[in-house]
């Protein structure tokens, strides 16, 4: 491959556009976009709207449905998330590429962490501004780069933003399946490692809720009769955590314990919480089996005990047709002076859902950063304007078949 003078306008353009680029993404993490943080997602998705309607067709709303959650009571209750944006353009062209972002956050509403600032050494330090703001201003800045090659009637693409990705994708797992089964390629736009390395191999993910139910008693008058909750949810949590190291590339992580009672009765309600990371099939169903055995160590004696949640991402190994991809992205960067390596990540995002539906998709396409889910976020702001040529110029490679999209995807589906 090489670049023509066509994709050096393009690339140029984005060069150009650089503080534009920058300056939305900060001003987007200025709106507190929690996952459960329903008014200020709203207010982040009306702003993306207004932005992506600069694509040739405009943004529409994906509504979703509401999903369960655990309450510290035990009790279940019905989330309800805003709606998803989706941008389909050219669903007829030969070439189809599906670009997936997210638009919550993991800072609450009341979470201190609020504006971007730059720090000393240039890093932008904010909420949202390298997972996944940023990564959302380069993908825009990409397709509308791309609209000015002559090839670009020959792509398509679907552009679908998600308001729960922070939470497992819960409500927008079922328009991400949908979405990758009509696509050659898919583009994630998750931060890239601060080095640039993109993730290869990520392992699975699960998580789960554990509801245990006890009897209330007075702790001094009837102690004999009560059945303690917390005890028995410290029995599981030791269980669960004993998993750790029996299998490999297996950790159950018991992140909180919800329950609790006055110091003078037994409490009869706790909630075991806990993630699962798993890094193939078989291991997870090993480790899906092994939650079931851990589970009865609360048990017993009046004490009721009951699972919720699951696996709710798979692993995504690195099989022929995501080597073949991420072997076109690498020759791509270094046409534009970029070294591309990827490493494997025990972290997991919308790719693994993806990649479960068939798409083989590049997924940390996002800006240069770290500390992301933290308050020490940060994103490098030389990085939008790199990370925004390197998606656009992959995408004119596609456009002009140098990647070849349908034979990545063919590979995926040949299991070659």
């Amino acid at each position: 491959m090489r670049l023509s003078s066509d994709e050096q306008r393009v690339l140029d353009s984005i060069a150009d556009r650089g503080r534009e680029i920058v300056g939305r993404a900060v001003e987007w993490c200025a709106i507190n976009s929690g996952s459960r943080h329903l008014s200020g997602l709203e207010r982040q998705r009306a702003l993306l709207m207004d932005a992506f309607s600069a694509l040739p067709t405009a943004p529409v709303d994906i509504p979703l449905a509401a999903s369960s959650d655990v309450g510290a009571d035990g009790g279940l209750r019905q989330q309800g998330h805003p709606a998803a944006i989706a941008v389909i353009v050219r669903p007829e062209a030969p070439v189809q590429v599906i670009l997936t972002g997210h638009y919550d956050t993991v800072y609450p509403e009341g979470s201190p962490f609020q504006t971007v600032a730059t720090r000393p050494d240039g890093a932008l330090h904010g909420p949202g501004i390298a997972d996944m703001k940023g990564g959302i201003s380069v993908m825009l800045a990409a397709l509308e780069a791309l609209e000015a090659h002559p090839a670009a009637p020959n792509l398509g693409y679907r552009v679908l933003l998600s308001p729960d990705e922070e939470i497992g994708s819960l409500a927008s797992a079922p328009v991400l399946a949908e979405f990758a089964a009509l696509g050659h390629v898919g583009m994630t736009y998750e931060p890239a490692m601060s080095d640039g390395a993109l993730a290869g191999a990520r392992k699975g993910s699960g998580n789960f809720h554990v509801v245990i139910h006890g009897r209330a008693a007075h702790a001094g008058r009837d102690f004999a009769l009560g059945r303690n909750a917390i005890t028995a949810a410290a029995r599981i949590a030791g269980a669960l955590d004993a998993l750790n190291g029996e299998r490999d590339g297996v950790t159950v992580n018991v992140a909180k314990i919800d329950g609790g009672s006055p110091l003078n009765m037994v409490p009869d309600v706790a909630v075991v919480r806990f993630n699962v990371r798993f890094p193939d099939a078989e291991a997870g169903a090993w480790a899906e089996a092994a939650i079931g055995e851990a589970l009865k160590a609360g048990e017993g004696d009046g004490l009721h005990v009951h699972l919720h949640g699951g696996f709710t991402r798979p692993a995504k190994p690195m099989n022929g047709a995501q080597s073949r991809l991420f072997e076109a992205v690498r020759e791509t960067g270094a046409l534009l002076g970029q070294e591309i390596a990827w490493k494997p990540s025990g972290g997991v995002c919308e790719g693994n859902n993806l990649f479960a539906s068939g798409l083989p998709n590049v997924d940390t396409l996002g800006v240069r950063g770290g500390d992301i889910h933290s308050e020490n976020e940060f994103a490098w702001p030389d990085s939008f304007v790199e990370r925004a040529q390197l998606s656009a110029l992959i995408l004119m490679k596609l456009a002009q078949g140098e990647i070849d999209g349908p034979a990545i995807r063919a590979a995926m589906r040949d299991g070659v």
